[in-house]
């Protein structure tokens, strides 16, 4: 009798469990059910006007973007995922190789430069990558622009990579000697010392890179170069992202330019692009350390510009990324036009 009341008690168990999943299951389905209606209904509330934006036809086929990388910002690994997608997503890639690895051109180059990649048709729609600082479009003669993009990484970071990519090299190219080979010395030994490779003015990189080609933005320290790097991170750039959230950036990217990044992201997930570069032999600074470089005006100056730019992209990443998680995609039309 025990027995009879138990598999009684066990079937009632199984039957209230199998209606409560099956319930959950309705809710879920009903839930997706409505944010597509809602979707729809959405759409079809805006075509009613017939106000939409018009679509230019093979507009995207004329688009140039440069990205002027920053060094030691994980710029390789990014642009490593252009290469593998600009023949499937039918773009150029090219790299913009400057002598002596200089980051500002002379002014002739400046003016050349900017003519070749907007007139140049048979490249287009095309995506320029190199070490180079900002160049102001404004006041070359184009009758286009480029669309800037670029990454940026915590200053001190930033610093203690290059260091020891000097010395050490990176899994890139591992065989490779570089000009620093064969120095031991740690970053920490470096900064107790006071010894020059380690000097916080070395940190002075990511402000003139986004300050542009004045010379005032190559003087560390510079205040006015901190706002004018400020300023066209603002107006100039259609994104900036952080080295730190990476795979973040290349989503935005190919929500907002699926031209150049259709399938970037899970191309990122699923091959080994998100470590290309790493540098070889990093040993983290100790607190101490830190402590004595965070005192500098210039790793101040730097961490501020990183910190606004981190600041920006969180707030550019919440509207862009959060409306494809809820499934509602933002849109636009016109209303109430008049004369009718």
């Amino acid at each position: 009798m025990l027995n009879i009341h138990k598999l009684w008690l066990f079937s009632s168990l199984c039957v209230i469990v199998i209606v409560v999943l099956y319930f959950q299951s309705e809710v879920t389905r009903i839930e997706d059910n409505y944010r597509k209606l809602e979707y729809k209904l959405v759409q079809a509330h805006s075509e009613s006007r017939q106000f939409f934006p018009k679509v230019i036809e093979n507009d995207d086929d004329d688009l140039v973007v440069i990205y002027n990388r920053v060094p030691k910002t994980g710029s390789t690994s990014f642009v490593g995922v252009a290469y593998d997608l600009c023949k499937k997503n039918h773009f150029k890639v090219l790299h913009i190789n400057i002598t002596a690895n200089m980051h500002v051109m002379s002014l002739s180059n400046q003016y050349k430069f900017a003519q070749n990649v907007t007139k140049w048709r048979e490249i287009k729609p095309a995506l320029y990558h190199g070490h180079m600082a900002f160049l102001n479009f404004d006041r070359l003669g184009t009758s286009s622009k480029p669309i800037f993009i670029n990454l940026i990484r915590k200053p001190l970071d930033r610093l203690v990579s290059y260091y020891y990519f000097l010395r050490h090299g990176d899994n890139f190219r591992p065989h490779l000697v570089r000009k620093k080979h064969g120095d031991k010395m740690t970053f920490d030994e470096c900064v107790e010392k006071s010894q020059p490779d380690c000097d916080p003015s070395n940190m002075w990189l990511q402000v003139p890179f986004f300050c542009g080609h004045a010379a005032e933005c190559w003087i560390p320290g510079n205040k006015w170069a901190l706002d004018q790097a400020k300023h066209n991170l603002i107006n100039h750039y259609l994104l900036v992202g952080v080295t730190e959230e990476m795979l973040d950036f290349i989503s935005v990217l190919e929500a907002v330019l699926p031209r150049f990044f259709k399938g970037a992201t899970e191309h990122y997930l699923s091959s080994n692009k998100s470590h290309l570069r790493q540098t070889s032999s990093k040993i983290e600074p100790t607190q101490q350390t830190i402590d004595k470089i965070r005192k500098s005006d210039i790793w101040k100056m730097e961490n501020e510009l990183y910190e606004f730019a981190y600041e920006h992209f969180k707030f550019v990443k919440r509207k862009v990324l959060m409306n494809e998680m809820n499934s509602v995609p933002q849109i636009y039309f016109y209303e109430k036009v008049r004369p009718k």
